[in-house]
């Protein structure tokens, strides 16, 4: 069948006055930029929506989260701590902005080679085909008795290598996001997948002791998560999988036992956003009276920004 063009001489329309619009030049513009801006007066430049109203709703409930003594959870994959973000993080602890933080294996692993040489992070397609990819002999055999040693003091995984980073004296101790947070009595847990890490690998492994280290971090973790309720802030940080999985259960538990965990507010930074964070993280634990903000773009610019709000808000506010 051949179709004729439409004829649009009978289409219908009505003045742009009477349309509903939703952005405007006095409510959603950014102010200009300009030179020797204050933190404070750039983030009010910026145009006050989408990413940067998430961004600025995370800084808020920040803030007010630590003023009602509410905790404040980072969790985070290993790209954060590999893209050298720990001063940043640090600058939070030392401002009592962040109660908690929560890694995965390879975060942990990337802390403690820090601490140890001031280097981290193997060029994995260089040596992967040669069969030496993960075997440094200091790496395993360091973390591995670290946790051997901790599991018998009733220690979880972030505690037990952080002990083992300031007792062992390790050279650059004072760039370790766990050595920090043990030396001002902060948790940091560590959430393993047995088989993914490079520790796993080492003639010293053992599963059970791994295993233990983490079940016990596992179990601080959900006490922490039990207390989010009524303004305390969950932040993931680029973990796509693990970390995500383990805040839904970890939540699970916690309303399980009668822990009444509501009206808080979650966020997750990533340079892309995947499936588990947004269902985990942003959206299922967040359907009652709680906040779920997704803010996208590079650790290395967004965390930063991220804690200046913060540091910057908590100057002006406390």
């Amino acid at each position: 069948m051949k179709y004729s063009p439409i004829d649009l001489s009978g289409v219908r329309t009505y003045p742009i006055a009477e349309r509903q619009n939703k952005v405007s030049i006095k409510n959603d513009f950014a102010s200009p930029i300009t030179a020797g801006m204050s933190v404070s007066e750039f983030l009010s430049a910026l145009p006050p929506q989408l990413g940067s109203q998430a961004l600025l709703g995370v800084i808020d409930a920040v803030v007010a989260a630590r003023a009602k003594g509410k905790p404040v959870v980072m969790a985070m994959g290993a790209h954060v701590i590999k893209c050298g973000l720990q001063p940043v993080l640090k600058s939070l602890i030392e401002a009592d902005a962040v109660t908690a933080f929560a890694l995965n294996g390879a975060g942990s692993i990337h802390d403690y080679e820090i601490s140890l040489i001031g280097e981290t992070s193997e060029d994995v397609g260089a040596v992967l085909h040669c069969g030496t990819f993960g075997m440094a002999e200091e790496t395993g055999r360091d973390i591995n008795r670290a946790l051997k040693d901790g599991v018998a003091k009733g220690m979880g995984y972030g505690e037990a290598v952080a002990s083992f980073i300031i007792g062992n004296k390790n050279p650059h101790r004072e760039h370790s996001l766990l050595a920090a947070c043990a030396e001002r009595h902060i948790p940091v847990t560590v959430h393993v997948a047995l088989g993914t890490d490079i520790i796993h690998q080492h003639p010293t492994a053992d599963g059970a002791v791994i295993g233990q280290a983490s079940f016990t971090d596992f179990k601080i973790f959900t006490s922490i998560v039990s207390e989010l309720g009524d303004g305390g802030v969950y932040i993931n940080l680029g973990s796509a999988v693990l970390l995500p999985e383990v805040f839904l259960k970890a939540l699970s538990i916690a309303q399980n036992l009668g822990h009444h965990v509501d009206h808080f507010t979650t966020a997750n930074f990533d340079m892309q956003q995947h499936y588990r964070p947004l269902q985990n993280v942003v959206k299922r634990p967040t359907s009652g009276r709680s906040r779920g903000y997704t803010i996208t773009g590079h650790h290395e610019i967004m965390i930063p920004l991220l804690a200046a709000g913060i540091l910057d808000r908590i100057r002006s506010t406390f």
